[in-house]
């Protein structure tokens, strides 16, 4: 496809802009259709905003844990027989303002990008006109705009990057104010006292942990055995324990029926009849494509039975000259696989150099308190016969580091190949996981050994040198497995 030149692009957010950013640097025309603001979901109501809200609930957490054992006093007027008292809270307005602050002007700066690059924007909502592709080669795409009008655009290549959104359970609809899904938290101006959060999924487990750490009292309910049933089972097991320790109410195995608003409080109903009382209610029960009346399978995208777009490791979908990025296909529900499969698309359809998605290189984080990253083979893999790797666990409390800063839960763990001893996978659950996960990130990407790992230099005293350690323990495993 050499001779692609118009490109339009429906969805700003990160498979959206990161792609109209390589296309205009490869040379195309490119417009990109965005209904809410650039940044998409990410930047605006997901983890922009979430993560936001995390960084003060870790402030909180930090100072709660360990201010005692690291010896820092509060000096404040509480009485002697009360200072287990909390002395520290939070404005969850002031927080939320802060939030939004933050999204708004994360969402400018790459509104700026993308049109100092030369790309146009138009606001409004885009879909594919009917009829297929034109004698040229070419699609059209209409644009709705806001006034009503409606605008046709022709373009060589189209890249659908519209997202999706959280999804609602018949029975539980969200009112914005008691019963609320992950998008409309930031508008609460005060704490909620006792919240019900319904799914244990990543998403859930952030909010509930960060509400936890901020000041409300938090009922975690899970329809499976337990907390993050898609993680490695160590680092989900570390989790719920640390939940529990902090006094958060985790019921397993307890799926919600439906959630109604009575008065001042809402009441959740479980599937055994059991009903749960809060004062706010937060569904994080997955979230559901936009893909639809956008007039895709009349152009040939296939679509799955959950709506999402199909596509393969270039980001091409089942019509020709229509690519595909982000949440609305499913692959893997990440920013950063989102911005990847967009410039891939970028790359295929402008006839560059391309690397097709490699989702074994992926390192993802749940932004808990502790975080747990992951990357590359994980223990279900190497249960399942997948992978044929070795492990090696390293609890995080015989780290020198991790005692002077008062961390007493996490561990490292890293797989590798048994005979080559190449890494093949890595789990850290520490604080700032998500910071620590990238040297196992490079190890995994580049083939790296565990001799290698472990003889790169690592700071001392550092939470890092767990790794290094690790990487030790599996080299000394693999030579005497091989004298054996």
């Amino acid at each position: 496809m050499g001779g692609v030149t118009r490109i339009v692009i429906i969805g700003g957010g990160p498979g959206g802009y990161e792609a109209a950013l390589v296309a205009a640097q490869l040379g195309a025309e490119v417009t990109v259709v965005d209904r809410d603001g650039l940044g998409g979901s990410a930047v605006l109501t997901d983890c922009v905003p979430s993560k936001t809200l995390i960084a003060t609930a870790e402030v909180m957490t930090t100072f709660d844990s360990s201010y005692e054992e690291l010896g820092i006093i509060v000096a404040d007027d509480t009485p002697p027989l009360e200072r287990q008292a909390r002395v520290v809270g939070v404005d969850l307005g002031k927080v939320n303002r802060r939030v939004k602050r933050l999204a708004i002007a994360q969402s400018h700066d790459i509104t700026q990008s993308v049109t100092r690059a030369g790309v146009t924007v138009l606001r409004g909502r885009g879909r594919l006109g009917a009829g297929g592709q034109a004698v040229d080669g070419s699609r059209e795409v209409l644009v709705d705009a806001p006034d009503g009008s409606v605008q046709s655009l022709r373009a060589d290549a189209v890249l659908i990057a519209t997202g999706a959104h959280p999804r609602e359970l018949p029975d539980a609809q969200p009112d914005g104010e008691r019963i609320l899904t992950w998008t409309q938290v930031y508008d609460l101006e005060e704490l909620p006292r006792e919240l019900i959060v319904v799914g244990s999924g990543v998403t859930g487990a952030e909010f509930a942990g960060a509400y936890q750490a901020i000041g409300s009292k938090v009922t975690l309910v899970s329809s499976r055995d337990r907390v993050l049933p898609g993680e490695d089972p160590d680092a989900a097991e570390v989790l719920e324990e640390v939940f529990r320790r902090r006094g958060m109410n985790v019921m397993s195995r307890s799926r919600a029926e439906g959630a109604k608003r009575v008065g001042d409080h809402v009441e959740v109903t479980l599937s055994d009849g059991t009903v749960i009382k809060g004062t706010h209610c937060l569904m994080a029960v997955g979230s559901i494509p936009n893909t639809a009346e956008m007039g895709l399978e009349e152009a040939g995208v296939k679509l799955n039975d959950w709506g999402q777009i199909q596509v393969d490791r270039v980001s091409r979908t089942t019509a020709p000259g229509v690519y595909a990025a982000g949440d609305c296909t499913g692959v893997f529900m990440l920013a950063s696989v989102a911005a990847m499969q967009g410039r891939i698309a970028m790359y295929h359809a402008l006839g560059d150099a391309v690397q097709p998605l490699n989702l074994k290189t992926v390192a993802s984080n749940v932004f808990t308190d502790p975080e747990i990253a992951t990357v590359g083979y994980t223990a279900a893999d190497v249960k399942c016969g997948k992978m044929d790797a070795v492990e090696v666990k390293l609890p995080l409390r015989g780290n020198p580091r991790a005692k002077m800063q008062g961390i007493r839960d996490g561990f490292v763990k890293l797989f590798c190949r048994p005979g080559t001893g190449i890494v093949v996978g890595g789990v850290v659950v520490a604080p700032r996981a998500s910071e620590l996960i990238h040297p196992i990130s490079l190890a995994v990407d580049a083939n790296l050994t565990v001799e290698q790992v472990a003889s790169a230099f690592t700071v001392y005293p550092s939470v890092s040198g767990s790794t290094a350690e690790a990487a030790r323990q599996l080299h000394i495993r693999k030579r005497a497995d091989g004298e054996s």
